[in-house]
């Protein structure tokens, strides 16, 4: 019985071992928990721990019986039993630990258990049975102090066991309790993500930021400034207390202030600007005292707010009462941006893409006094950027980013980065270990457009429409002259397309002509014209250029002052108001410039029908040779399509008559 419930206990131990590690677990501090990770419910998490306690409670309370249990396992005798045992001289030994005997017959094989009266002693209480002394005198009698860890343990064990249960399991529901209740202390503290100078995982230089030469330019000041601020402050200047980053999405304006931090070597809070505001108000306005206290006790320091337009509105909207939370937040940054001494080495830089929505307090001097624009790259800017996304990319040998730089215009930063990283993924999808010219100009295509829509056939009537449709557009994008040269014509759906023609053009511009967009009208009416042309019906697949044609003909009229009848003003207007219904844009002119406006808008998109229209009737038999060509093979690459157009004595634009053109 003994081994049988040996082995019982093993097996009790070893399953407890390994539950015990998973109840143990839930008492370690947590990791935090990954972007991927869902976090568990509260009240789930609650009941596996106390389940798990409890299971720990019963395996100990186990162990217990069954040591209790060995520990009564001897049979017990009275006291006469015992007399009469010592006087027929079957008793060799006895133990006396208080009042428990433990007697012991024979050679020691067999052990009985008995209890003696109180106060006397073993001899006289056998001497009052009739046990002969001479009897008594053979028996071995030694008296033993009772004690130990096994004594106390099993006496004591009742009593401990019930009481660290309950002080385990209050401290457990003690910490649930602050875990909940103690976010009420900690509500208004600030908890902004912090890159410290010894992270060199995390820290990003200049190198790391390729273009944005005039902004990296501006910004070594800053650099200069917290790594040697003696000479400034010796001459009695004051480096700029604020720098506000300013340019479209994905252009680098995080990256830049990250390089600023890692170039002056000091610590770096970063924290979003919708991260301030809070359903409570002073909510947000205590997380900026808390983000700047933070910041000067770790000075030099940057502070850097992303999106800053979620909080820096313009006041006054009339939204939210006198105690709007986001107006409140702004408030408090202006107060303490305004309340830097000189001896604080704090710079507080912010990005945004809405520069023009921000409260003119907010950039007045003092504050955000210093703005850097980091525009678009150009076509130099684009080949360094891909060349540093590119440095941990194996690429081929026919890699040209010279290539790809020339077809990005208008890319950010964001994107180049996302057109590598494509690249990269189509070729392990084709498990090729290296990157090839042809995967990056692929990639250019699906950032742009999206992916290939393989599985969406069209039938051959929609293909032969669709054919007509792109070459149309290719056709009088190659005769405008100031029209975009074509690089690639193709009726392979991507994205929502059903097929697309790509125009890039020769070189990168900051400024757009009258005529340029006039000649980009008629190009984008030229797949309609086809259509109505050769089948005599519309589809529904002119409707994107159609939206387009006429956004790019009324800001023509009324933003730009392109409109020979109206003249150069600007009927624009640049804020709105808030109705029942969400914004409405609030017109400044009278009804009658209204219908000015939209006749002038009616001319312009005519006038650039007449011209494609011509075109088209013109170069029929090209425009054909294009659309049966796009049915063959689905894709047109430049090269093939500029023979094409040449054997029809159309000959592509090249950059010398772009220069002669102005």
């Amino acid at each position: 019985m003994y081994n049988c419930v040996m082995s019982n206990l093993k097996e009790n131990v070893k399953e407890a071992k390994e539950k015990g590690k998973k109840v143990l677990k839930s008492f370690s501090p947590k990791e935090p928990q990954g972007k991927n990770t869902p976090p568990q419910k509260p009240w789930r998490e609650f009941v596996n721990n106390a389940t798990g306690m409890l299971f720990i409670f019963l395996v100990l309370m186990t162990i217990y019986s069954f040591l209790a249990e060995k520990r009564t396992d001897t049979s017990k005798v009275s006291i006469s039993e015992v007399a009469g045992d010592v006087a027929r001289g079957d008793v060799s030994e006895i133990k006396v630990a208080g009042e428990v005997l433990t007697v012991i017959y024979g050679k020691g094989n067999i052990e009985k258990k008995a209890q003696k009266e109180p106060g006397t002693s073993l001899s006289e209480t056998l001497k009052n049975y009739g046990v002969p002394t001479d009897k008594l005198q053979a028996v071995k009698i030694s008296v033993e102090k009772e004690g130990g860890f096994g004594y106390w343990f099993l006496n004591l064990a009742p009593f401990i066991f019930p009481l660290i249960f309950v002080l385990v399991l209050l401290w457990f529901l003690t910490r649930q309790v602050k875990g909940a209740g103690m976010q009420a202390f900690t509500f208004g503290q600030s908890k902004p993500r912090i890159i410290f100078p010894t992270d060199k995982k995390q820290k990003v230089t200049f190198k790391d930021v390729a273009g944005v030469k005039e902004a990296k330019q501006e910004l070594s000041e800053i650099v200069d400034f917290l790594k040697n601020p003696k000479k400034f402050l010796d001459i009695g200047a004051q480096i700029p207390k604020g720098v506000l980053l300013m340019g479209a999405a994905g252009t680098g304006k995080t990256l830049l202030a990250r390089a600023v931090a890692g170039e002056a070597g000091v610590p770096f809070f970063s924290i979003s600007g919708s991260e301030f505001v809070e359903m409570f108000v002073g909510v947000g306005a205590s997380r900026v005292r808390d983000l700047f206290k933070m910041a000067k006790q770790a000075a030099p320091s940057i502070i850097f707010i992303d999106e800053i337009d979620a909080v820096g509105r313009v006041r006054g909207g009339g939204m939210g009462g006198g105690n709007d939370e986001r107006e409140q937040t702004l408030n408090q940054i202006l107060v303490e941006m305004d309340g830097f001494e000189q001896h604080d080495k704090v710079i507080v830089m912010a990005a945004t893409n809405r520069s023009d929505v921000l409260d003119s307090a907010l950039i007045r001097p003092g504050r955000f006094d210093r703005r850097v624009t980091v525009d678009l790259p150009d076509r130099d800017d684009r080949e360094a950027i891909l060349a540093v996304h590119a440095t941990k990319k194996q690429l081929a040998e026919d890699v040209n980013l010279k290539v790809i730089a020339v077809r990005t215009p208008g890319f950010s930063g964001a994107d180049l980065h996302s057109i590598v990283n494509e690249a990269a993924i189509l070729a392990a999808r084709e498990e090729r270990m290296k990157v090839a010219q042809f995967d990056l100009i692929r990639s250019i295509e699906k950032v742009m457009l999206g992916p290939e829509r393989k599985s969406h056939l069209l039938s051959e009537a929609e293909k032969k429409i669709t054919a007509y449709h792109e070459a149309g557009h290719a056709l009088v994008s190659s005769v405008l002259p100031y029209a975009d040269p074509v690089h690639k014509v193709s009726i392979i759906s991507r994205g929502r397309a059903a097929g697309y023609t790509l125009k890039l053009p020769l070189e990168d511009r900051k400024l757009q002509s009258r005529k340029e967009f006039l000649d980009d009208i008629a190009v984008t009416l030229g797949g309609y014209i086809t259509e109505l042309m050769l089948f005599g019906d519309i589809t529904t697949g002119p409707s994107n250029d159609l939206q387009v044609v006429s956004a790019l003909a009324r800001d023509m009229v009324t933003k730009y002052g392109m409109s020979d009848k109206l003249g150069p003003i600007a009927f624009e207007t640049l804020l709105g108001r808030i109705g029942n219904r969400g914004v409405h844009e609030e017109k400044e002119y009278s009804q009658k410039v209204g219908d000015a406006i939209d006749v002038e808008v009616s001319k312009i998109v005519t006038e650039a029908y007449k011209r494609a229209e011509d075109i088209l009737t013109k170069h029929r038999p090209a425009l054909d040779a294009i659309a049966l060509k796009l049915i063959e093979v689905e894709t047109l690459e430049q090269e093939e399509y500029e023979k094409i157009i040449i054997a029809f004595g159309i000959m592509p634009k090249k950059k010398k008559d772009i220069e002669h053109q102005k």
